[in-house]
């Protein structure tokens, strides 16, 4: 009997098989058999008086053939939110969705973002570089019944910026500005809604803590799941001095307080091993908070993996409200705070971010049905 191969539908070979990555027998292209795996970028910066904050990202889609990239700015009480989405024929290492690129410049070290002149007020020539070695957070694993939802690694790393963005012709030097950049892949929920969920029809519950700061000579992440009952399913803390000295924690509790009538955090306090960590988002004329909205995050439109065609550009504006409404475009931000970090004694003072979703219940801290605020 003769021996025959089967013949492959199309050719799936990239540039991204050029480069001695693979960790299957299949080409680059090709990522397992869940259609909800993604590979994604992340970048937020801000300077020390809040007058500018910035964010952006770039999502890979292997198994939706999809990429999109979101780049936003908010200063002077408006936000710019420039979304784009192509169709990427497999190509992976083509980190250009539109006018967001995406630049590779040393891995794990620096990289770059171009955003080209668009129909939005914004355009960017900046670039990113590490202050330390990234952290890589525990795995991230969450079932629901018997469907996975939820399977994929980050690292973060903190870092200064340079170069210069746009807005409505004025030219800003970012040269001040500090922030985070992080790398997640894996497999967590993306394009369109799945048209089967569940039968067991779990009520949505989703707590999400995650603290990057920045310090002159030390770095400090922080970062909780939990479920309903306020017990953490995935928490992890690390401080670490630039000079490379790393001290790992896990409190087993979090002393925090939301805002009255909202579920936005007022201060959020823990114990760190060797220290303690407090973080106090900004109030009143200084406050900065960050609509996720912007780069897609529970975008009703502009969903990460969301199909629109070949290629599709789109811009807003929104304007910033102390107090908005709670609903899905509003309740995930991230806010800029001032925080102290007590170590072996000694305070140090610094600028980050409290990014938080919190929907559903969390006994623990007092939050009840899907979107009822704090009292």
């Amino acid at each position: 009997m003769a021996w025959c191969k089967e013949k492959e539908d199309a050719n799936m070979l990239t540039k991204g098989d050029e480069y001695p990555l693979h960790q299957t027998p299949e080409p680059m292209a090709l990522s397992g058999g869940n259609r909800n795996f993604y590979d994604r970028y992340f970048f937020n910066g801000y300077s020390p008086d809040g007058n500018i904050f910035f964010a952006a990202a770039l999502g890979i889609y292997p198994q939706l053939d999809i990429m999109d990239a979101a780049f936003c700015v908010s200063i002077d009480g408006k936000q710019h939110n420039l979304r784009a989405s192509k169709r990427m024929s497999s190509e992976r290492l083509d980190l250009t969705v539109g006018p967001v690129t995406v630049t590779i410049i040393e891995p794990l070290q620096q990289l770059g973002l171009t955003v080209t002149g668009n129909d939005s007020a914004i355009t960017a020539e900046i670039r990113f570089t590490a202050r330390h070695q990234p952290i890589e957070e525990p795995r991230f694993i969450r079932r629901d019944g018997p469907r996975l939802l939820m399977d994929y690694t980050r690292m973060t790393q903190n870092g200064d910026w340079s170069g210069t963005i746009t807005v409505d012709g004025q030219d800003i030097d970012i040269g001040n500005c500090r922030g985070t950049r992080d790398r997640s892949w894996g497999i967590r929920q993306v394009g369109a809604s799945e048209s089967q969920p569940p039968p067991a029809g779990a009520f949505p519950q989703f707590w999400w803590l995650w603290t990057p700061l920045n310090f002159d000579d030390h770095a400090c992440f922080f970062h909780s799941n939990d479920d309903g009952d306020g017990l953490p399913w995935n928490r992890r803390g690390v401080v670490d001095a630039i000079s490379g000295s790393v001290t790992e924690f896990e409190p087993k509790t979090i002393d925090l307080s939301y805002h009255s009538g909202s579920r936005r955090i007022k201060q959020v306090r823990l114990a760190t091993g060797n220290g303690s960590l407090s973080i106090t988002p900004r109030t009143g004329n200084a406050a900065r908070s960050f609509y996720m909205s912007g780069l897609g995050y529970l975008h009703p439109v502009w969903g990460h993996g969301m199909d629109h065609g070949d290629l599709e550009v789109a811009h807003d504006v929104i304007f910033l409200d102390p107090a908005p409404a709670i609903d899905m475009t509003t309740i995930h931000i991230q806010a800029l705070s001032d925080t102290v970090l007590t170590v072996n004694g000694r305070e140090h003072h610094g600028i980050g971010v409290v990014e938080q979703l919190f929907i559903g219940p969390h006994a623990t801290t007092g939050l009840s049905g899907l979107m009822d605020p704090a009292v």
